[in-house]
């Protein structure tokens, strides 16, 4: 399990999300083939969630990349990057389109979801190269429908955490240490 997804996972929960994580999709051999890929395994998705309340599905890929350079805009408009295949739902329309489909069908038949959910596409990153890559791809986001759920965003949510009451989760307790005087906010309002 990785760690920041696991992070992305409590923080979306916390924004009111059902969220399963490396959730599988069978892809059919004929949807492989479509595809160009006939013999790949099941894909898997990062973060499956779902908002009851809005009927809605968001299918969130995480990329980290905290020991790295961090993600670059270049790798979703430069066609010819050979790093580019490290984020082929984003960059390939026609791999995109026949694995949301399947993921929709697979949901309604296992319970999971209704025939009427909207479907979102986000992306949780946790480093950016630049400041400009963040703010390139805010834009490129934002023109496709996608949402983008930047390391400020997160860190955000994650402070929210230590709002709250006690939760035996890492992910709350971290934040309770790292932003006490958050919890001692919400206190005195409380008190107030």
């Amino acid at each position: 399990m990785d760690a920041f997804e696991q992070i992305v996972k409590i923080v979306l929960e916390g924004q009111g999300w059902w969220v399963r994580q490396g959730y599988k999709v069978r892809l059919t051999k004929e949807e492989k083939v479509a595809i160009g890929r006939p013999s790949t395994p099941r894909w898997e998705i990062d973060l499956l969630a779902f908002q009851p309340g809005t009927n809605r599905l968001l299918i969130v890929e995480c990329k980290s990349f905290l020991d790295s350079f961090g993600v670059r805009a270049s790798e979703f408009i430069d066609s010819d990057l050979p790093t580019k295949g490290r984020y082929k739902l984003f960059n390939e329309a026609k791999l995109r389109e026949v694995v949301f489909n399947r993921l929709k069908e697979q949901l309604v038949t296992e319970g999971l979801g209704l025939p009427t959910s909207s479907v979102g596409f986000a992306m949780a990153v946790g480093k950016f190269k630049s400041a400009a890559d963040r703010q390139a791809l805010h834009a490129l986001f934002e023109s496709r429908d996608w949402q983008l759920i930047d390391d400020l965003q997160l860190r955000e949510w994650a402070l929210q955490l230590s709002e709250r009451g006690y939760e035996d989760n890492v992910a709350t307790i971290v934040a309770k240490l790292v932003a006490p005087e958050r919890t001692r906010t919400r206190k005195s309002r409380q008190v107030e």
